[in-house]
């Protein structure tokens, strides 16, 4: 180490020492014997004596030498040159390690305003499109990394890695980072990478926190005007332009207010990156003071708003999440509900709810023939050069074409439809 460097680390260290002296420890994470896939940091800083780690963890023995590694690279990487460090992990990945570590550091010295970035997983990057088919998307609480590990495994189409309702206040700072090494480091398979924000300024500044690290679609929560969507917008903008980010990123509205309800078309056509438009009654019925109920009559008027709105701005309209994980049937009535009044998705709290969900909003046998002949008969029409298209002696128009071609999608991503289908058919 060069002397110059020596002496900015050891001024930096005495410097934060006397910034945090009136502060004895700062920590992060979770502890505790229901915790599992985390772990709890508590870091002092210290005058002299080097970097400390009091570690205690089961997998000690086979890890202990990598995770005392990795706090040595995050300490060196902050100039930390004396701190004792302990850790009770759970079973935590590094990168949760590292995110734990991060925010116990950054609550002790809140001028660092350095990110420590693990490399990018190879398999964290799946390509995505507005038109992508988003049938189920699984909320996962975002300073809770034992969800994040296995939810690709579920088969969810989207991932909400969750910065708002279910993060407690004194946590989002931390969940911020968690999140971000989260889409930094995590397979999620063929999952959309979804990150719902907070509200307001809150929400403007976690976009920092996930722009440069492919998220996919941002949430925008209780939204109800088109500045809301804007402000978002252009703070997206600025960081993709900042940090070089070339893959596009979408928005997804939630309307979740009379006022939202009432603004939802204008909404809808807020941005050209929005990939859709959700509901969410849980916020609504709050709203009109009202108590939502499994008959949904409270909420009718606005659930039709939200998907005319969608349609009229050339979007697909979200259904509202289901709350009771263990009412199936339930569940599927109101997927049933949801598909017949034009949703084309809705959201999930629970792994388990997903394959009902996909499984309702599958097209059935008649819905997939039809798309059949529909698109065979607009194939046809193209080999002759002819815009004309009659199926059963009625003209098809582009929009029909278009309904049929996703319908034939939805029945292969839901496996009732093999990709040689046109042969098949032949």
């Amino acid at each position: 180490m060069s002397t110059s460097k020596s002496k900015r680390r050891k001024k930096s260290n005495s410097t934060a020492f006397n910034m945090a002296r009136s502060i004895k420890k700062f920590s992060a994470g979770k502890r505790g014997d229901k915790i599992r896939s985390d772990c709890f940091v508590e870091i002092e800083l210290k005058m002299r004596g080097g970097v400390r780690l009091d570690l205690r963890s089961k997998v000690k023995a086979m890890y202990g030498d990598s995770i005392e590694a990795l706090v040595r690279e995050i300490c060196d990487f902050f100039e930390i040159a004396h701190a004792h460090i302990s850790i009770e992990d759970s079973g935590a990945l590094p990168f949760v390690i590292a995110a734990r570590l991060e925010a116990a550091v950054k609550e002790l010295l809140p001028e660092i305003n350095r990110e420590f970035l693990l490399p990018m997983h190879k398999k964290a990057i799946v390509k995505t499109s507005k038109e992508r088919l988003r049938r189920s998307r699984l909320y996962v609480p975002g300073n809770e990394p034992k969800f994040f590990i296995n939810a690709g495994l579920h088969q969810p189409d989207g991932i909400i890695l969750d910065l708002e309702d279910s993060v407690a206040p004194a946590d989002k700072d931390a969940a911020r980072i968690l999140v971000r090494n989260a889409l930094r480091s995590v397979d999620f398979h063929d999952a959309e990478r979804m990150v719902r924000i907070n509200q307001g300024q809150k929400g403007i500044d976690d976009l920092a926190f996930v722009v440069p690290h492919d998220v996919q679609v941002i949430l925008i929560p209780k939204c109800e005007s088109v500045e809301q969507v804007g402000h978002v917008e252009d703070e997206v903008i600025r960081l993709r332009e900042l940090h070089q980010v070339q893959p596009a990123i979408y928005f997804l509205p939630i309307v979740e207010s009379a006022l939202g309800v009432i603004n939802a078309y204008s909404i809808a056509t807020a941005s050209e990156n929005n990939c859709g438009l959700a509901i969410g009654l849980e916020d609504y019925t709050a709203d009109l003071g009202v108590h939502r109920t499994e008959e949904g009559r409270e909420s009718f008027f606005a659930r039709c708003m939200v998907v005319n709105a969608a349609r009229a701005a050339g979007l697909p309209a979200f259904d509202t999440v289901f709350s009771d994980v263990d009412d199936m049937e339930g569940l599927r009535q109101s997927v049933v509900e949801a598909k017949a009044l034009g949703f084309e998705g809705k959201g999930c709290i629970h792994p388990r709810q997903i394959n009902i969900i996909h499984d309702v909003f599958a097209p059935t046998r008649d819905e997939i023939d039809k798309a059949k002949r529909i698109v065979l008969a607009f194939d046809e029409a193209e080999r002759r050069g002819s815009g004309v298209v009659a199926v059963e002696g009625k003209m098809i128009d582009a929009p029909v074409v278009k309904r049929a071609h996703r319908i034939i999608d939805l029945a292969m991503l839901n496996k009732q439809l093999d990709k040689s289908w046109r042969h098949e058919t032949d």
